[in-house]
């Protein structure tokens, strides 16, 4: 699913139109990366947690020159699912 099938999906069960649904689909992906952005976190209940995990440095290899490359430190967005999702999609 992508998103344009997304916002048709959601505009169907929530009776509005596909473009205010786009409009609140787009503010709260901002909402949820401005959180991330400042190294907040964002729990949705019964679906899961979004938040920004540290990556250490590390020393990683060419796999064609087998030559060690430093690889930097960084900050990467993750996501974790709530119990009941997990439940759903082991169904």
């Amino acid at each position: 699913m992508n998103k344009t099938e997304l916002i048709a999906i959601t505009a169907e069960n929530a009776g509005m139109t596909k473009k205010d649904t786009e409009r609140m689909l787009n503010a709260a992906i901002d909402a949820i990366t401005e959180a991330l952005s400042k190294g907040e976190k964002v729990q949705l209940s019964g679906f899961g947690t979004f938040e920004v995990k540290d990556r250490e440095a590390r020393v990683g290899r060419n796999p064609h020159t087998k030559e060690a490359v430093e690889i930097p430190a960084t900050r990467v967005p993750a996501f974790k699912a709530s119990k009941a999702l997990k439940d759903i999609v082991a169904k």
